[in-house]
């Protein structure tokens, strides 16, 4: 399940908006035949690596939405109440509306209740979900497992760093990779909605340990490096740091270093699962936007997932955008936008930089009304508000994003998050102004592989005064900011 709580996000005055976001997900196989070829053209990198292309030679690019249905809670019962005759009507007006992906939750719940076991009810839920979308000429972009529907007892610890649930998740790509290999309607596998390695567990306590004693062999080292007291450190159990700011901290950064190579471990051991079983099929993560940390609430809400690192285990890159700088994007006027898509840019630029395709997994605003979410705060919007939002995303990521996926097909009312309104449709399926500006989008940047765009003066991120400090980050996003004005 896709849950984004946009958590304690802001002690330094920033008001609190938990926003927290599921998506409905999925992936399907035919019964009869796994294996069996579809009427669609399997999806490639282009030969440059930063677009894809249909086994065909055609252009793709990713324009479609995160996909689960109003009226079945929050967070959506996805596959626990799927409706076949319901998301067959979906998919045709997705194709109606030039969609061409959907990208869709696994769950626990309904795939992986037994750890290494693939759920036979479930898969026959997926297998009827990819055949609409085939005949629909839409392609599926599976996500999970996640917690949308519950979660087992096994999975209910640091499914980042222990092994236990890494090997269990090993498992279950290879089995659900192997059951579709060959399938060409999956567009790709995301490992996992929003991955984020804790601050502390039993699970990094150990692996801390391990990574200390290889970087510092005795424990008087360790506390030279870290300017500590000699005899405050111990290898045996080294301390954790405090995870709130300490601009320069060496032990600060050493701990944020130790939490990317956990997050490296945990990505490389499920890409190369998948791999193993279908090495043609496409992974990714869908990374959470604070995985480039130029906006965060203190050091420790940095996700550990740190796009460069991640690029060599991935295909291509997949990040979340929603509008936080000043605390979120109330349509307050002018300023307000440019400082969210300044902030957008910086995010999305660090995320390509490896020069590998980029999608937009996640992304979108409200609009047509007024949000109740977060105790009524939030200001009402109208549907054009949030079709210029929209537009603004893709129009600023033209160029460094190869794809582009809103948060929600229709409103979600049911939701406690900005999802109540986020939709292409209202909840009762009337398609918003969001929805036809979406469409004509992906009419225009569809049909062609996106030409790399050139970004002008920007200032450039320091890595190490980010991941220890909040300072360092407003004083990027002002410069920053400001040399996008330049360039308006």
């Amino acid at each position: 399940m896709w849950s984004v709580c946009f958590r304690a996000l802001w002690r330094s005055g920033w008001g609190a908006l938990c926003f927290l976001v599921a998506v409905g997900g999925s992936s399907a196989v035919f019964a009869a035949s796994p294996s069996a070829t579809g009427v669609l053209p399997r999806i490639r990198l282009s030969q440059d690596g930063q677009g894809f292309t249909t086994a065909d030679g055609r252009p793709y690019v990713p324009f479609g939405v995160n996909y689960y249905r109003p009226g079945t809670g929050w967070a959506p019962q996805v596959w626990k109440q799927f409706d076949a005759e319901a998301t067959r009507r979906d998919f045709a007006r997705m194709k109606e509306l030039h969609l061409n992906c959907v990208r869709v939750f696994l769950t626990f719940g309904s795939f992986c209740r037994e750890p290494g076991k693939l759920d036979p009810d479930g898969l026959a839920k997926f297998d009827q979900f990819l055949a609409l979308a085939e005949a629909a000429g839409i392609y599926v972009h599976p996500t999970g497992p996640d917690h949308w529907e519950g979660l087992p007892d096994w999975a209910r610890g640091d499914r980042i760093a222990d092994d236990l649930v890494l090997e269990a998740l090993e498992s279950f790509w290879r089995e659900l990779a192997a059951r579709y290999r060959g399938r060409a309607v999956l567009f790709a596998y995301d490992l996992l909605n929003e991955p984020e390695v804790r601050w502390d567990s039993p699970a990094l306590r150990h692996k801390w340990k391990q990574w200390v004693e290889r970087r510092y062999t005795t424990a008087v080292q360790a506390a030279a490096a870290w300017q500590q007291p000699v005899g405050s450190i111990t290898m045996s159990a080294p301390p954790i740091p405090p995870r709130e700011n300490a601009p320069g901290s060496a032990w600060l950064l050493d701990y944020q270093r130790f939490r990317e190579e956990i997050a490296d471990d945990w990505t490389r051991r499920q890409a190369a699962a998948i791999k193993s079983a279908d090495p043609e099929a496409l992974v990714t993560v869908g990374l959470i936007q604070w995985s480039v940390p130029v906006l965060l609430a203190a050091p420790w809400q940095y996700s550990g997932f740190r796009p460069e690192r991640q690029a060599p285990f991935l295909d291509f890159l997949e990040v979340h955008f929603y509008p936080l700088d000043h605390g979120a994007y109330q349509y307050a006027g002018e300023e307000s936008e440019a400082r969210n898509l300044a902030y957008l840019e910086s995010v999305v630029r660090e995320v390509a930089r490896p020069g590998k395709a980029v999608v937009i997994g996640e992304f979108g605003w409200y609009g047509g009304g007024k949000p109740t979410f977060d105790g009524g705060r939030h200001p009402a919007a109208t549907e054009a508000q949030q079709a210029r939002w929209g537009r603004s995303v893709v129009e600023t990521t033209k160029g460094l994003a190869s794809g582009w996926l809103n948060w929600g097909f229709h409103d979600h009312p049911e939701s406690g998050d900005v999802s109540q309104l986020t939709g292409l449709l209202t909840v009762s399926g009337e398609i918003k102004e969001w929805g036809r500006a979406f469409s004509a989008l992906s009419r225009r940047l569809g049909e062609t592989h996106p030409i790399a765009k050139t970004i002008g003066n920007r200032p450039e991120l320091d890595w190490d005064e980010l991941l220890t400090g909040t300072t360092a980050g407003r004083d990027f996003r002002e410069r920053y900011y400001r040399a996008y004005l330049a360039e308006r």
